[in-house]
């Protein structure tokens, strides 16, 4: 017999439930991220269930990686709501973003290799494609990839990985960053990551300090901006 005879009933079905979590869990984290799903609007288990076409067991199970993935909430009610955006929390938030863009920028002028310089000036390039084409998904994909490529080569696991979830964490806040420029982003921020690149392979600390720096501030200011801007248009924002 082959192993998939071999299986039992209970094996092949934990086969399924497992495979139907991970369509649901990627379909509604990508549907988060990209704000198809507004931060603050309430999860509907049972319209999940008919859309995918299973039981409300996979749809729960998914829940709960999103929720540890902070994505979604569940309340006391027993209700689960997409996770708000909170406007209270966004200053330390941009404090720690900013922080991270610069020791890790910092680090790769110290200590990267010129492997790593290479797949750093690609991801560049790739990003360069994404925003001529403008095209926004892939713009945040390569930019989280571009700066991911520099804390690695910073070499600290523990700032790579913080850097990581705060990228991962505020990329519904960069998603309106680019719809702030209307998905038409100024080539002034493309010459920021040339500059960083720059400054990387010169070995210039300082130099990937302070660009690091005017890079991180620029898009915090343009997306506290914008907040703004959106809240007093609206005077409430379901965020």
């Amino acid at each position: 017999m082959t192993k998939d005879q071999n299986d039992s009933p209970n094996q092949n079905e934990k086969r399924r439930r497992g495979s139907g979590v991970t369509i649901a869990y990627e379909t509604l984290k990508q549907e988060i991220l990209n704000l198809t799903l507004t931060p603050g609007s309430p999860i509907d288990e049972g319209g999940l269930a008919k859309r995918f076409n299973m039981s409300r067991t996979p749809i729960r199970e998914a829940l709960v990686r999103l929720s540890s993935d902070g994505l979604v909430v569940a309340l006391k009610n027993h209700a689960t709501i997409v996770a708000p955006i909170d406007y209270l929390e966004l200053s330390q938030f941009f404090e720690a973003l900013t922080l991270m863009y610069r020791v890790t920028t910092r680090l790769a002028a110290e200590h990267h290799t010129s492997e790593e310089l290479i797949s750093i000036r690609e991801l560049q390039d790739a990003y360069a494609d994404a925003v001529a084409a403008k095209d926004v998904d892939r713009m945040i994909l390569t930019n989280l990839d571009f700066h991911v490529a520099i804390a690695k080569a910073g070499k600290n696991r523990y700032y790579t990985e913080l850097f990581t979830k705060l990228l991962n964490e505020g990329r519904r806040l960069l998603r309106l960053y680019y719809s702030s420029f209307n998905y038409a982003l100024p080539t002034l921020y493309l010459d920021e990551h040339e500059e960083m690149i720059h400054a990387i392979s010169a070995r210039d600390t300082e130099r990937a300090d302070k660009i690091a720096l005017v890079h991180a501030n620029q898009i915090v200011n343009q997306i506290r901006e914008y907040i703004s801007k959106d809240r007093r248009s609206t005077h409430s924002i379901n965020l």
